[in-house]
């Protein structure tokens, strides 16, 4: 999943103004455009007062870079992004520096957007997680904040990405297939070479061992066909996973982790999500990702 940056800037929230150009523009034209850049002005808002579920255009027309203000918008209006999540970054005395505060943004901004976002294949296409950060200047300030939220690079979407109204057995299935590929990518080794960080590869074989675990025990409590016949194929997967944990040597492991690897992919998931009245469209990037 590719992760894309928005900074705050605090040189001054600058002020919506309407300006009126008599000439080739007829009177009425001049009207509606002094009413839409007058609605405008009282729809902007600070990026330091977002709150989760806001819905806005950002106001200097970028999707990345420096932003001091956004137009907050009805959801169903047409919009670029929405607020999904929302912390205060801790336990630093000193600025982090921007990459430092983008990395702690990348971080948790996937587990804080799922409290909002339950079902991230819902999300529309060309939707993807931004966030706003801190800069070195508005950190001299107090502020701390980061804002999680999903982004459309280009174009507009509309209606909230909040996930409403789902039944207990949906919700139980998102928390562990959430939390499992959470687990995957939280803990993918740095180094693309398993012999050069073995213990990496094998401390990340565990932690998706223990989550799959606990997403299989989950899905026992939901009653349906599909969703039985897909937490069998997991339980071989967690296996596969297990034995890659323990795996005493680079070639044992790659043998299970073949297996384990294959054994969660997404498009094996299909038919209990559409079991379970869930999206069923695998995202492009996680579909990339198993197709190579």
């Amino acid at each position: 999943m590719r992760f894309s940056t928005k900074s705050r800037s605090l040189t001054g929230i600058a002020a919506a103004v309407v300006v009126l150009s008599v000439g080739a523009a007829g009177c009425g034209d001049i009207v509606e455009e002094a009413k839409s850049g007058v609605k405008k002005a009282a729809r902007t808002r600070s990026v330091f007062s977002l709150d989760t579920g806001d819905c806005y255009n950002p106001s200097s027309g970028k999707t990345e870079g420096e932003e001091v203000s956004v137009e907050i918008v009805p959801c169903d209006e047409a919009h670029e992004g929405q607020v999904v999540g929302g912390f205060k970054i801790e336990g630093e005395t000193a600025y982090p520096g921007d990459d430092g505060a983008a990395a702690i943004a990348e971080k948790r901004c996937p587990a804080e957007s799922l409290t909002y976002v339950s079902d991230t294949w819902a999300v529309p296409e060309g939707v993807s997680l931004f966030y706003y950060y801190p800069t070195a200047a508005s950190w001299a300030t107090g502020d701390r904040s980061v804002s999680c939220t999903y982004a459309k690079e280009s174009g507009t979407f509309s209606g909230s990405l909040k996930n409403e109204s789902l039944n207990a057995d949906q919700l139980a299935y998102l928390k562990g297939a959430n939390n499992l590929y959470e687990i995957l990518w939280a803990n993918q080794p740095e180094d693309s070479d398993v012999e050069k960080d073995f213990a990496g590869y094998k401390k990340q074989a565990g932690e998706v061992a223990t989550a799959l675990d606990a997403h299989i025990t989950s899905l026992k409590a939901i009653d349906q066909p599909e969703t039985a016949k897909l937490r069998g194929e997991l339980e071989k997967a967690a296996e596969a996973w297990a034995d890659a944990a323990a795996a005493k040597d680079t070639d044992s492991f790659y043998v299970a982790y073949d297996v384990a690897f294959t054994g969660i992919d997404p498009n094996k998931t299909v038919a209990a999500r559409t079991e379970l009245k869930l999206a069923t469209t695998v995202p492009a990037d996680d579909a990339e990702v198993w197709a190579g």
